[in-house]
């Protein structure tokens, strides 16, 4: 027997080089907005940009808080998908991260290649489940950190240059017990952990949509069989009416419909077919849907709308 082939390390290890690089440009970017005070920020020079700073040490120091974060989120999400095939003995690539020059996160996530089939559905659930809830563990404690390494500041006069995250209800609940109510004209200026964490918490949302090949897809196969292909269907117009609400849905959209252009919106089956999930799965199922209640947001980014 051969051994198992893992994927190209040299590749996996670049671009996970590659993501460290992106993710910590764009953190240092968060700690530079992060440190200026929200209630002065329209006095601030356009000279004193980030860019000016990419030389500074300090600044991709800075940076690590956002980059290690979400790293660990992202890496803990895939090493549970890995992890959990290799316990079935699926054949399954490490993870593969995916920089991105993207101003808000840096990357696109991770992922992993699964090349052979499931062998049953009790497998496909563990595999699906194991990623979204590993990704989690961490993101929780990180958003507590985040928002208690936050501050609340005041709103300027003109807040229409700022930008504002929509909040799933795992964030709102942790802002409330680490701040407690804010006052009207002020804000939570987010440290750049916490922003990652909100970041993991959307990622985790998104991977947990029951459509297709998505973790979510997983669980809803390995829990209602052929069944689910109706959910996907549901789901995709469901993806598409969210367009409507904000268009930072768009691009998720546009790559959910290219997936099931290409792949169709059938689940592949598994091995075997009959082996039905015993009742503490059923539950763990219903957690992965309160997780995705939680993290969960119709807007994610948008323009600030709020009154100072």
């Amino acid at each position: 027997m051969s051994p198992p082939n893992h994927g190209r390390l040299w590749v996996q290890l670049t671009l996970l080089a590659a993501t460290v690089i992106t993710t910590t440009l764009v953190g240092g970017c968060h700690y530079y907005s992060f440190a200026t005070d929200l209630s002065t920020i329209n006095d601030v020079p356009t000279s004193a940009a980030p860019p000016v700073l990419f030389s500074d040490p300090l600044f991709w120091l800075r940076g690590l808080w956002y980059s290690l974060t979400v790293l660990a989120i992202l890496g803990c999400h895939e090493m549970g998908h890995y992890l959990a095939c290799l316990r079935y003995g699926v054949d399954v690539t490490r993870p593969y991260f995916l920089p991105a020059p993207l101003p808000l996160t840096g990357t696109l996530g991770a992922f992993i290649r699964i090349r052979s089939r499931i062998p049953n559905k009790i497998a496909l659930f563990d595999i699906g489940i194991a990623g979204p809830l590993a990704g989690f563990v961490v993101a929780v404690p990180a958003l507590f950190i985040g928002l208690w390494l936050s501050r609340v500041d005041r709103l300027p006069a003109d807040a229409s240059n700022l930008m504002e995250l929509g909040e799933p209800l795992f964030f709102r609940f942790a802002a409330w017990v680490v701040w407690g109510d804010v006052a009207d004209g002020y804000t939570i200026n987010m440290h750049p952990m916490a922003f990652a964490a909100w970041f993991g918490l959307l990622a985790t949302a998104l991977n947990l949509f029951p459509i297709s090949q998505l973790d979510g897809g997983h669980i809803s196969y390995a829990v209602f069989g052929r069944r689910s292909t109706a959910i996907t269907i549901v789901m995709i117009g469901v993806a598409v009416g969210l367009t409507f609400v904000s268009s930072s849905w768009i691009a998720w959209t546009v790559l959910l419909v290219i997936m099931i252009v290409t792949m169709g919106p059938r689940h592949p089956p598994t091995l075997d077919e009959d082996e039905p999930l015993d009742r503490g799965r059923l539950i763990l199922a219903a957690v992965a849907l309160a997780i995705l209640v939680g993290c969960f947001t119709p807007a994610p980014i948008g323009p600030f709308i709020g009154a100072p």
